[in-house]
């Protein structure tokens, strides 16, 4: 007979994120224990994509953490499900959970395009490097269906418009036609994110990410494809993945990427108390050592938010590993800074309405 925790584990299955506690701002739903113990069924966790009409398709920042002042998101939540991004908590303001919900309460911006589109003809505009998944990966399975990501890639394409791609997703490799163009123009360069070489850990980890060596096939299609790649050592886990530093980079630039990047494990806000659940039920035995290194790292607490702090941490174990990294991009000659992306080829195509359209 099948228990509740069987019942449970079932209903989990693929699914990162073990609980699904209210947001900071859901002020409808607080949990409420009546005494009954009953289980919800069998089928409730499911994915759920809901649509919102774009009024903005760019996103600026001024953080200087990051290499890029501009982003675009093509969805809200990400069904890949990995425990420790750092973006669930973003999901709250829209008043559900970053737990459960941020993975399986999907939002998607059907008009991103068109948006986007105006955006850049503004007279106004000044061009500089997009970055797209920066939040969230534009390439999780739901892109399949909806497409907003390569609409995106066809009005930047459209514009000579320079872009910077972060995905863990295989479907990258469709929109090849629209991306090696571009590449021999200079407009593109791609992160491919590889937090181990283990499918076990993955898996676990990244619930519904493709494989570790079929992330690796796509960056040898990609870099086939004369799209520059850089593998993205992100997130190393301390006392979980860390070991593997040598290891992933080597791997990336056997597949054939020419750069390579870092950042260690960040637990903001509501991250931390879900990696914590998660790592309790999957690695109890190393749960002790995996919170004491990263607290060392933080000035004792979960993680620090400070400028210039948060990305790496600080301290004896923090250094260790950026010479590490160092040492071992060095070895392989892959590159931590890259040539900025083109900008001189922007253009406004000729739109509906135009006056030239006269003639």
């Amino acid at each position: 007979m099948e228990t509740l925790n069987d019942l449970q584990q079932r209903r989990l299955r693929a699914r990162g994120a073990l609980s699904n506690t209210a947001g900071r701002f859901d002020l409808d739903r607080f949990a409420v224990d009546d005494g009954r113990q009953v289980e919800a069924r069998a089928d409730a966790v499911v994915t759920q994509v809901r649509q919102e009409l774009a009024r903005t398709a760019i996103t600026y920042n001024k953080s200087p953490d990051l290499p890029f002042d501009r982003s675009l998101n093509p969805y809200r939540g990400c069904e890949h499900g990995c425990i420790y991004c750092f973006a669930r908590p973003s999901h709250a303001y829209l008043g559900f959970s970053p737990g459960l919900d941020f993975e399986t309460q999907l939002i998607a911006r059907p008009n991103a395009d068109a948006v986007l589109r105006d955006e850049l003809s503004r007279p106004r505009y000044k061009v500089a490097t997009l970055a797209i998944g920066t939040n969230t990966d534009p390439y999780q399975p739901i892109e399949g269906e909806w497409q907003i990501m390569r609409r995106c890639l066809e009005v930047l394409r459209a514009f000579n418009h320079p872009v910077a791609i972060v995905t863990k997703g295989t479907l990258i490799e469709r929109d090849l036609d629209i991306l090696s163009p571009m590449a021999a123009k200079g407009l593109v360069r791609v992160g491919i994110s590889l937090t181990t070489l283990d499918p076990d850990l993955a898996r676990r980890m990244e619930p519904r990410v493709p494989t570790p060596a079929r992330r690796l096939a796509t960056i040898k299609r990609l870099s086939d494809a004369g799209i520059p790649v850089r593998v993205m050592a992100a997130p190393l886990v301390p006392g979980l993945s860390d070991h593997e530093v040598e290891a992933l980079l080597a791997a990336g630039q056997a597949a054939g990427a020419d750069a390579a990047t870092w950042i260690m494990l960040r637990l903001p806000r509501e991250v931390s108390p879900l990696w914590q659940e998660w790592l309790q039920e999957h690695y109890p035995h190393r749960a002790a050592k995996v919170m004491a290194r990263l607290r060392e790292m933080h000035g004792g607490r979960d993680y620090d938010p400070r400028w210039g702090h948060r990305m790496r941490g600080e301290g004896h174990f923090a250094e260790m590993m950026a010479m590490r990294f160092k040492a071992a991009c060095k070895r392989l000659r892959l590159a931590e800074k890259t040539p900025p992306l083109r900008t001189d080829l922007f253009a406004r195509p000729p739109q509906a309405g135009d006056q030239l359209a006269l003639f």
